[in-house]
């Protein structure tokens, strides 16, 4: 029985390999005539915890936004396992969990009602769904939680179920926008390392958009977007050396600094 569940995944694994878990290329978007994002190109591998890096204001929840169809793609392409969100935007939003910056749980309903909410959205329902759901929660460590209303849980739990919602369908990769902002360095670094987990448990792909440099590690994959233009891409140790820095606040300030003489000579 249980190989016989199993063989789909392990057949579109098959399909996948060395296909990138996500694919923005060329993407470009604009808000009347203030250019949000310019040209922006990078992957994230499959398996790997990609930081993208950017201050406030950087583009990161527009790119956010197009990846999750909040907004439509109208200059350059979007892939998730190889399925364009244009074209494919059903197989693509089914193997992606999201965690947006703004918090999206109902605060009057149940933790367990909202779960199961998400569950019925993604065809979900009865006994498979209530299991997921139990599932989820205790890997969030809030079973107990369930019969409280949402409002109750303090701002770090919230953030914890809305981790838990975003991966009962089980996707292949989750990203997760400013999801730390507004909480306590403890509830932060509880996060952050659930996050680090799944990917290395798991083997979900994680995009991890933060302004927080200590949040990004020397062995993550590392995508800068400053101003709405990728400046670096690559491993974060491969992206410090070639800054000449010591460590990634270093390694950004150079990279920021010769983005402002850039524009200042186009000026």
């Amino acid at each position: 029985m249980t190989a016989v569940a199993e063989a789909p995944a392990v057949a579109a694994s098959a399909r996948t390999a060395g296909v990138p878990a996500l694919s923005v290329a060329g993407v470009s978007h604009s808000y009347g005539a203030r250019k949000a994002l310019d040209d922006v190109t990078f992957d994230v591998p499959q398996g790997r915890f990609t930081a993208l890096l950017g201050l406030n204001g950087a583009g990161k929840t527009t790119l956010f936004s197009l990846i999750t169809r909040l907004y439509d793609t109208r200059h350059g392409r979007i892939s998730v396992l190889g399925h364009p969100i244009d074209r494919e935007p059903g197989q693509a939003l089914r193997l992606l969990g999201v965690v947006f910056q703004a918090r999206t749980l109902d605060l009057d309903i149940s933790v367990r009602e909202n779960l199961l909410y998400h569950a019925a959205l993604h065809g979900l329902r009865g006994r498979e769904a209530r299991a997921r759901m139990q599932e989820a929660l205790e890997d969030v460590e809030l079973a107990d939680r369930a019969k409280d209303a949402a409002r109750r849980l303090s701002g770090g739990q919230m953030r914890r179920v809305e981790i838990a919602r975003a991966l009962m369908h089980r996707p292949r990769i989750m990203v997760l926008d400013e999801a730390t902002v507004g909480l306590d360095i403890a509830s932060r670094s509880a996060i952050v390392g659930h996050v680090r987990r799944l990917v290395r448990d798991r083997g979900v792909a994680v995009l991890w958009a933060t302004h927080l440099l200590d949040e990004v590690e020397d062995d993550d994959r590392l995508v800068v977007l400053h101003q709405g233009r990728v400046l670096a891409d690559g491993e974060t140790g491969a992206v410090i050396a070639q800054q000449g820095a010591a460590d990634i606040r270093g390694a950004f300030n150079a990279l920021t600094a010769g983005r402002a003489r850039e524009a200042g000579e186009a000026a």
